[in-house]
């Protein structure tokens, strides 16, 4: 009740059990650890208030602050020690098997490495120098690289624009320079792109010497542990030298010396400053600098490194000006010649010669430079003339001398667009280039140029050979019907003589190729190569003896060893001199009144024969002097047919205009003629009595003393073929295969 109730509250009297508990209090260090609430206690001031408002109950007891709050403290403060920790022990963790990677990758990259211990500087691939008859550079072969240049003997300025550019820090680092991987690091970022490389001169030459040029993570890897391995065993001079002589500068070119060679046409120990940082500035990409290919892109960049190098101080800033404001290139000019096609014959006939190369070699040919540069010209512009008016793609010439050197050699028209070569590996149908063959196996079996055969339509086993306009003239001699190219005269002989003899006879003579002995090989059905075709035909020009077409004379090493010489050959005889005189005066008239009368040479003595494959797939002239003999061929690789391109036409204006070169200043010298005169002296009768066909008449009788018959004239003669070729006799009475 209020009038009975004391400030604070009043308190009950406690008997028993009550009053012996009531004095009974529990500690913070009587709790159990973990247990009890952990939720915060209310406070003794709010709880004696609220006891205070309730009557009769007993004031509140003293008791201590809870612990709480300081130790919420406590335990932040411990975890905060324990974060940072754990991000210390994480770190040294993460940085141990960081470590252990980088050796587990350094230990898997070395793995893969050749022994560090058996690791040598690998000599140079060996180059292959091919040159003339006169001694000039035709091509090379392999990687052209000059002698090796001592880095003392060339001008300081030369090394240094390599440093400037490349590796301004190469006398300072250990192989890797891992300031210039930073800067370059730093520099592709901002550049969002890769603008700048952070590879060693030391890299480089690893990279050049032991690796390929694979972009990959391992291969860097390796590279860089080639570098230190480099840098611990050679000095920095030496490495530098290493690199110089073996950097790629582009065209092939391989080392200081092979470049200056190549694009200033001097040593390196000779280059200007201009000329030096021009080579320098080659390394960043070779192919794409080349001054023989884009001399813009090689100036500009040569004026790149002048200004490192007057940056690095190695060249004054006058010297740098003067070089950039009168530079002095004097690059020469690339060209893929068809002289290649030559080139690449010789690279298949070197390992019979000499075996495996393991050192540069010189290779001495017999190729006239000047008569090679003439048989392109005329092949490159008779087809850029002509190839589209009769729809022929592709040619290739072989001239050789009698005894089988070769002078000049094409290809094709174009050795950059296509390496295959026509005048060796190609075979075609020769059409009635063959023919010489089957005339010479009836002359050794006791015909004469004046024996008759007939000229008319023949059935061999369904097939019907036919001349070219079906037109036939009744009995003709053997020398008119070879001028004249009748095909139904040549099957008959051919049939006569034997075509199994026939083939002995081309074989004996040269012909390596399988021929068919067939009916059909009288008019050239079995494929044969420009080169042993002409090879065949040197005989009748040598006075019958055999030769085997050639084109090396000796072989050396750059040093002066001799490695191979070629032995003159025994003249062994495959031709009757009486044979060999009678077939160069049948020969002789194809160029006089038969299918290639445009094929004349002013002075010369001259002979050969035409010949034009099925549907005109092929166009042939073989013909030769006391000099020379050449053939050529035009045609399609896909063997398709020619607008009615003959033998007689584009074949022979290509081989006279070569002819007629490689005559003048030569003495003239007749061929070879039957024993006692019998060739020259009816030459001479034939040609007096040949004249432009105008009427056919029937051939003459065979004339007592063997003498020379002209061949049949048909009135009413027509000016020459629309296409120009071989005139009335082309367009209408020469058989399909002439």
């Amino acid at each position: 009740m209020a009038w009975g109730k004391k400030k604070g509250g009043r308190k009950e009297p406690l008997f028993g059990l009550p009053a012996a508990l009531s004095d009974l209090r529990l500690t913070a260090a009587d709790r159990v650890p973990g247990g009890g609430d952990d939720k915060p206690k209310k406070s003794a001031k709010s709880s004696a208030k609220r006891k205070a408002e309730v009557p009769g109950d007993e004031p509140p007891r003293e008791r201590k602050a809870p612990a709480g709050r300081s130790g919420a403290k406590r335990r932040a403060k411990s975890r905060g020690g324990f974060g940072l920790g754990r991000l210390v022990y994480w770190g040294a963790v993460l940085s141990l098997w960081g470590g252990i990677a980088v050796i587990g990758v350094v230990i898997y990259v070395g793995a893969h490495l050749p022994p560090i211990q058996s690791l040598e500087i690998p000599k140079r691939p060996p180059t292959i120098q091919i040159v003339g008859i006169d001694g000039s550079m035709l091509a090379q072969r392999g990687e052209m690289a000059g002698a090796n240049v001592a880095l003392k003997d060339l001008p300081p300025y030369l090394p240094k624009a390599f440093i400037a550019i490349e590796d301004r820090r190469f006398y300072s680092h250990f192989g890797i320079d891992p300031v210039g991987i930073l800067r370059a690091l730093v520099t592709n970022v901002l550049h969002r792109g890769v603008s700048q490389g952070g590879s060693t001169l030391t890299q480089q030459l690893a990279k050049n010497l032991f690796l390929t040029q694979e972009r990959t993570m391992q291969r860097k890897l390796q590279e860089a542990e080639l570098a230190i391995w480099l840098e611990r065993k050679h000095s920095k001079d030496e490495i530098l030298e290493l690199y110089l002589n073996r950097v790629y500068f582009g065209s092939g070119a391989y080392g200081v010396e092979a470049a200056a060679q190549k694009y200033f046409g001097k040593s390196a120990k000779n280059v200007t400053v201009a000329e030096a940082a021009m080579l320098a500035g080659l390394v960043k990409s070779p192919s794409r600098l080349a001054p023989n290919r884009n001399p813009e892109g090689a100036e500009a960049r040569a004026q790149i490194v002048l200004a490192a190098m007057a940056d690095a101080k190695f060249i004054t800033d006058a010297q740098a000006k003067a070089s950039i404001g009168h530079p002095s290139y004097n690059v020469k000019p690339a060209g893929a010649g068809t002289v290649n096609y030559v080139a690449d014959w010789i690279g298949e006939v070197l390992d019979d010669l000499v075996g495996q190369i393991d050192e540069s070699i010189k290779v001495e040919t017999t190729i006239d430079p000047k008569l090679q540069s003439v048989a392109e010209a005329a092949i490159i512009d008779e087809l850029a003339a002509k190839s589209v008016k009769f729809n022929v793609s592709q040619g290739a010439l072989v001239a050789m001398t009698p005894d089988g050197a070769v002078r000049a050699m094409v290809g094709g028209r174009n050795y950059s667009e296509s390496q295959y070569n026509r005048a060796v590996t190609a075979k075609r149908q020769p059409g009635s280039s063959f023919k010489p063959f089957v005339y010479l196996t009836a002359l050794e079996q006791g015909l004469t140029p004046d024996t008759m055969r007939q000229d008319a339509p023949i059935e061999v086993k369904g097939w019907r050979p036919e001349n070219y306009t079906h037109e036939y003239f009744g009995a003709v001699t053997l020398t008119q019907a070879l001028a004249m190219s009748l095909n139904t005269v040549a099957i008959r002989l051919g049939l006569e003589v034997g075509p199994k003899n026939v083939v002995r006879t081309a074989h004996r003579l040269g012909i390596s190729s399988k021929l068919e002995p067939n009916a059909s090989i009288a008019l050239g059905t079995s494929e044969v190569s420009v080169v042993e075709l002409v090879g065949a035909y040197a005989p009748f020009a040598n006075g019958g003896f055999a030769v085997a077409p050639h084109v090396v004379t000796r072989i050396r090493t750059l040093s002066g060893k001799l490695l191979y010489m070629r032995q003159p050959e025994e003249r062994n005889p495959v031709i009757d001199p009486r044979y060999v005189g009678m077939m160069n005066a049948m020969m002789r008239e194809t160029l006089v009144s038969g299918t290639a009368k445009k094929a004349e040479i002013p002075g010369w003595p001259a002979a050969g024969k035409t010949g034009t494959s099925q549907d005109y797939r092929d166009a042939w002239f073989i013909g030769y002097t006391a000099n020379l003999v050449t053939g050529v061929w035009l045609g399609n690789d896909d063997n398709s047919p020619t607008k009615k391109a003959t033998g007689g036409g584009l074949p022979v204006e290509v081989w006279s205009r070569f002819m007629k070169t490689a005559h003048e200043g030569v003495a003239v010298a007749n061929l070879p003629s039957s024993p006692g005169g019998w060739g020259l002296s009816n030459l001479a009768q034939a040609a007096s009595q040949v004249s432009p066909p105008t009427a056919i008449a029937p051939a003459p009788a065979p004339a007592n003393n063997g003498g020379y018959r002209p061949p049949p004239t048909r009135a009413n003669a027509r000016p020459e073929a629309a296409a120009g070729l071989d005139g009335w006799l082309m367009d209408r009475l020469f058989g399909g295969n002439r």
